[in-house]
C-alpha cells in the first residue's frame, strides 16, 4: 500500500488492541518484507514481494536457537558452500513465529566460524518451504518442523523450532545476493529490529489501551459498599496511571517510527519505546485484572486472556534487561566527552 511506519505502527495498535495474536502473525511478515525492500536483490524481490503482499506465501524471521537467549552472537547454525555453489544449512531455530504456516524464512546463520567479532561471520538466507509441512521434500528436503511449541499465552500465533539438517539453499538466495550480502546479515538483521521492536511497542500500547477500556467499563458497572467501585479513590488512582502511562508510551513509540520513517538511525528510541510499551502493556493488564477481582481469574472475561498475553512483550525481539543494555550503550555512544 506504500504506507510508512508511522501508520504501520497505528495499524499494529489497534490490531493489538482486539487480539495481540494477529499483530504478531502481521509483525513477522512484514519485517520479512522489510528486508526484501531494503536489502534484496532485483530477482529476490520480483520472485517473493508480490506473493508476500498478496498473502499468497507468509514469512518468517528466524534468529533464536534452543541454547540462545539474547546473545545473538552464540548464534550455532552453520551454513557452508558446496562445490555446486549452493549452501548447505544445518542447526536447529526455536521461537519461529509462522514456523510451519510460512512459505519462506529469513534465517540467521554462520558462514564464517573463525570471525572476530563473530558477528561479522554470520549470513542471511532467504530460505523458501512448503507451507504447513512439518517434512519438507524435493528442493526443500532438510528441513523439518518439529510440533507446535505449548505457550502459556499468545497461542493465536503459531510459534515452532526449524531443524535444518543438509537444506540446501541456493547462493542467489543469500539477502542481497552472494556478492553483498555473504557475512553482512548481523547488520542487516538488527536494522530489521528496529523496526520488529516498534512494532512490539505498539502492540503493549495496543494491549494496555484494551486493558483501560476493560477497567473503566467494568469498574462503572460493579457495586461494593453501596456504589460503583469506579467512586473508589483507589480505583481511580489505578485507571490515572495507566491512562497516563498509555499516553506516554504510545508517543514514545510514533517518535521512534516517524524517526525511522525520516531515515534516521532509531536504534535508541526504538529500545526505549519498546522497554517502556512493552512494561506498561503489563503492568495495565495487571491494574485492570486486579480491579475485575475474581471475575479477573474467570474464562468468562476478557481479561484473563490478556492476563496470559501481556508477558511475550517482556521477551519478544529482546528482553527488558536487554532493552536497557541497547539504551544504555547508544546514550553513551550519542555522549560522548
Amino acid at each position: 500500500m506504500g504506507l510508512d511506519l508511522t501508520t504501520y505502527t497505528m495499524i499494529v495498535e489497534e490490531l493489538s488492541r482486539g487480539w495481540i495474536s494477529i499483530s504478531g502473525v502481521v509483525n513477522t511478515h512484514f519485517i520479512g518484507s522489510y528486508l526484501l525492500m531494503k536489502f534484496g536483490t532485483d530477482e529476490q524481490k520480483e520472485r517473493l514481494l508480490p506473493r508476500m503482499a498478496t498473502g499468497e506465501i507468509r514469512a518468517a524471521f528466524s534468529l533464536s536457537e534452543p541454547e540462545l537467549g539474547s546473545d545473538v552472537q552464540a548464534i550455532k547454525t552453520s551454513a557452508k558452500k558446496l562445490d555446486d555453489g549452493a549452501y548447505e544449512i544445518n542447526g536447529q531455530k526455536m521461537w519461529v513465529t509462522n514456523g510451519l504456516m510460512s512459505g519462506v524464512v529469513f534465517v540467521l546463520v554462520k558462514t564464517d566460524k573463525d570471525a572476530q567479532p563473530a558477528h561479522r561471520g554470520m549470513t542471511c538466507f532467504v530460505c523458501e518451504k512448503e507451507p504447513g509441512a512439518p517434512e519438507n521434500t524435493g528442493d526443500y528436503a532438510g528441513l523439518t518442523v518439529p510440533p507446535k511449541i505449548k505457550k502459556m499465552g499468545y497461542k493465536g500465533v503459531e510459534s515452532t523450532e526449524l531443524v535444518f539438517d543438509g537444506y540446501r539453499c541456493p547462493a542467489e538466495m543469500i539477502l542481497g545476493g552472494e556478492a553483498a550480502g555473504l557475512n553482512k546479515g548481523f547488520g542487516q538483521m538488527m536494522d530489521a529490529l528496529e523496526v520488529g521492536r516498534v512494532n512490539v511497542a505498539a502492540r503493549g500500547v495496543g494491549i494496555a489501551q484494551r486493558a483501560l477500556e476493560l477497567a473503566l467499563r467494568y469498574s462503572q458497572q460493579r457495586k461494593t459498599f453501596g456504589k460503583p467501585i469506579a467512586q473508589h479513590q483507589a480505583i481511580q488512582f489505578k485507571l490515572a496511571d495507566m491512562a497516563t502511562k498509555i499516553e506516554a508510551a504510545r508517543l514514545v513509540t510514533l517518535k521512534a517510527a516517524r524517526m525511522k520513517d525520516a531515515g534516521e538511525r532509531s536504534d535508541l528510541e526504538a529500545g526505549m519505546a519498546k522497554l517502556l510499551a512493552s512494561e506498561t502493556g503489563r503492568e495495565c493488564v495487571e491494574q485492570s485484572f486486579r480491579i475485575h477481582g475474581g471475575y479477573g481469574y474467570s474464562k468468562e472475561y476478557e481479561i484473563e486472556r490478556l492476563y496470559r498475553d501481556a508477558p511475550l512483550l517482556l521477551i519478544g525481539e529482546g528482553t527488558s534487561e536487554i532493552q536497557r543494555m541497547v539504551i544504555g550503550k547508544k546514550l553513551l555512544e550519542r555522549h560522548r566527552i
